[in-house]
């Protein structure tokens, strides 16, 4: 995408764009409400069965409907108002939450009643997150987004991080409690989208066809930065990734008890908070392509220091530092995402980067048990981090034109 060049947009006019920043409190008592429910859900299920298996079963229920459902979510979002999505999603997960504060209340809790609504939630975040992402970059001029795609990566890391932890408060008072208090985050989220205005222009209707859900996969495939950019994010956190082998790391190797634990679950998103806020202060604006792979690379190299170290606040700053340059490389991927999409491909487009996403996450935690049971925990993570920095220095000869990208937003030349 090309625009004039003109002087770069800052902090205090993205807070002057009132239909981004509805949308930004929106998604803000949105994820915090997920959160909130996903820790109550997750706690409930452990109460009624006692079971690590159904756990997991709690994960997979989601995974499987978003994952199978996202490239028709995707088609949807391009076809239809996509706040009126968002806002339809928010208004679903908040039904959830009043079925299950009524199971509680009337004794109905069941393990199946809580799978069954797994998958409802599940199916509806297969439609969500393509619309909002798709929706962003209709709220503010192209050259504010890679700000607002900071500022909005800032919101979601506070919510991610205050969401449980208000979760874990209002347990005291029941699981019930927490469920209410979900539901009027979702009400209150659901209230503020349906509030966000912009342009509209109903897309030219096209009988749908396997072409035309399958069109965003075709799309990225033609386009190299943007191939480029979501397969490098595709393989780093499939090869990078340590989350699901923490509890070995604070048990066995760092002699930590569950307080320590949960600050090395925490430290990632504190190093991305962190960082997503610099970014929404002072945006990359040049070397966009050789930030995006050498953020990828550094933070291979903080997974191979985190499998060394024996040092618990060593290992701290390790996966501190992962999460910001992680935080680096999904605001510059999904800003250029959105500017090298057409609005009218925005919604496949962004369903199938929900694909690789999720795949990522669920993937990389089997491929780092599986090489933990061949080389132990030290050996998964460090062969992983140097996996990542290998795929990283690739990157730069397989996708010449994302590693000398210069900007996100071209400016038009003026000669």
């Amino acid at each position: 995408m090309s625009v004039p060049a003109a002087a770069s947009p800052n902090f205090s006019d993205l807070t002057r764009e009132r239909p981004f920043m509805r949308m930004w409190s929106a998604r803000l008592f949105g994820t915090a409400g997920s959160q909130m429910m996903l820790v109550a859900i997750g706690w409930h299920m452990y109460e009624l069965t006692g079971s690590a298996w159904d756990l997991g079963l709690v994960g997979l229920y989601q995974f499987v409907p978003a994952l199978l459902l996202a490239l028709v979510a995707g088609h949807v979002v391009d076809r239809h108002h996509r706040g009126r999505i968002v806002a339809a999603c928010l208004a679903v997960q908040g039904m959830v939450a009043l079925a299950l504060l009524l199971a509680v209340q009337g004794h109905h809790d069941s393990r199946g009643l809580l799978l069954g609504l797994s998958l409802v939630l599940g199916a509806v975040r297969a439609f969500q997150m393509p619309a909002q992402q798709a929706l962003t970059p209709l709220l503010v001029p192209p050259l504010m987004l890679s700000r607002a795609m900071a500022f909005s990566s800032a919101g979601m890391q506070g919510a991610i991080i205050g969401g449980p932890a208000l979760g874990g408060l209002l347990f005291a008072a029941g699981t019930g409690v927490v469920y209410g208090a979900s539901l009027l985050f979702f009400a209150v989220g659901s209230l503020l989208v349906v509030q966000v205005r912009y342009d509209h222009a109903p897309p030219r209707r096209e009988p749908v066809s396997l072409s035309t859900v399958l069109a965003g996969v075709n799309f990225i495939w033609h386009r190299k930065p943007v191939l480029g950019a979501v397969s490098l994010d595709l393989f780093a956190v499939l090869l990078g990734g340590a989350v699901a082998l923490l509890p070995i790391f604070a048990k066995d190797i760092l002699h930590t008890g569950p307080w320590g634990l949960g600050l090395l679950r925490s430290a990632p998103a504190v190093g991305a908070l962190t960082a997503s806020i610099l970014l929404t202060r002072r945006p990359i604006e040049r070397r966009v392509g050789r930030v995006l792979l050498i953020a990828v690379a550094m933070f291979g190299v903080c997974m191979i220091v985190f499998g060394f170290s024996r040092s618990f606040v060593v290992s701290l700053l390790a996966l501190a530092v992962s999460g910001g340059a992680d935080m680096v490389n999904v605001v510059i991927r999904q800003t250029l995402v959105q500017l090298e999409t057409p609005d009218a491909m925005r919604g496949r487009v962004s369903a199938v980067n929900s694909i690789f996403i999720g795949a990522s996450n669920q993937l990389g935690e089997f491929e780092s048990g599986a090489t933990a049971a061949l080389l132990g925990p030290v050996g998964s993570v460090v062969v992983g981090g140097v996996g990542t920095v290998l795929v990283a220095l690739a990157w730069f000869r397989l996708f010449p034109s994302l590693a000398a990208r210069d900007r996100l937003v071209r400016p038009v030349s003026q000669g």
